[in-house]
């Protein structure tokens, strides 16, 4: 994380990256509506984008099965996002927020709740001075939470910005937990565990703990690690696969959906003969679950 503090988050810039790409896309197996996303880019790239040639290039450089996940873990948690502003959830909190953009695609369903994002300074700067680069309104009821995970008290944090305990609210965790420290992430599903009113929900995304120890179990496992250690964003934290119930139980929850590789293959890319089109790189797993 300390690269991260310093420079920004690389994986948050591709993921970005990956996001602009994919709103593009013609394919409805490939297209997702982050449609924000092309507009926080630097200008030279935005012309590249809508070249399907460079697409298909971009694909095949990112580890195997990597772009595809990220379309899949997009869309998931978009609808998870969305069903909790139809079932009347009070607030969102989007830990590790990156450059995600949903207080803004969804600012017309969410005008009468709260909205907070808390990531790492360097990474939250660089996504505000983009905003207002491109004079994209910052809707009222977002609340912008500088944080360093590991060292600062994301209690302390909250407080401060005046989260409500007790209020049914949706809490995100898209792309973070392997990239934290395991104290980290316990004292994070802590917070969540004290800080959300019944039946509010968790959506995160994993990476199963043989990842860590380099087994070489999944698709496209190689090819990620190398990628993620090149960047210089290791990862810390992963669950055995099967525990992930076992894990949540010790903070209260209880999983009410989990998508490995293959359940979002089925979901996100099969035809209409029933043939899978694409390949989801196989260490996530997807899972939303509940405070009960």
């Amino acid at each position: 994380m300390r690269r991260i503090e310093r420079t920004g988050s690389r994986t948050a810039e591709w993921t970005c990256l990956s996001r602009a790409f994919s709103s593009l896309e013609t394919d409805c197996h490939y297209h997702s509506n982050d449609h924000i996303a092309p507009l926080l880019l630097p200008w030279f790239v935005k012309p590249m984008l809508r070249i399907p040639l460079v697409r298909t290039i971009y694909k095949r450089m990112a580890p195997k099965g990597v772009y595809n996940y990220v379309v899949a873990r997009t869309r998931y948690v978009d609808d998870v996002f969305r069903q909790a502003l139809a079932d009347d959830f009070r607030q969102i909190l989007i830990f590790g927020a990156g450059f995600d953009t949903r207080a803004l695609r969804f600012q017309q369903e969410s005008h009468n709740l709260r909205i907070l994002e808390l990531d790492v300074l360097s990474t939250q700067s660089a996504k505000i001075s983009q905003y207002r680069k491109r004079n994209l309104t910052v809707p009222m009821n977002l609340t912008f939470v500088p944080i360093d995970f590991d060292k600062e008290s994301v209690p302390v944090k909250l407080n401060q910005a005046g989260f409500q305990k007790g209020q049914r609210s949706l809490f995100v965790l898209e792309g973070l937990l392997m990239y934290l420290e395991p104290a980290s992430v316990d004292a994070t599903f802590r917070t969540i565990q004290e800080y959300g009113g019944e039946g509010s929900w968790v959506v995160f995304d994993y990476v199963y703990a043989s990842v860590l120890r380099k087994e070489k179990l999944y698709h496209g496992e190689s090819e990620i690690m190398a990628s993620v250690t090149k960047a210089g964003e290791a990862w810390h934290f992963g669950i055995e696969r099967g525990n992930v119930g076992k894990f949540l139980a010790a903070y209260g929850l209880k999983p009410i959906d989990e998508k490995d590789a293959q359940a979002l293959e089925k979901m996100y890319f099969t035809d209409a003969a029933g043939r899978i089109v694409a390949r989801v790189n196989g260490v996530h797993c997807l899972v939303t679950a509940e405070k009960r």
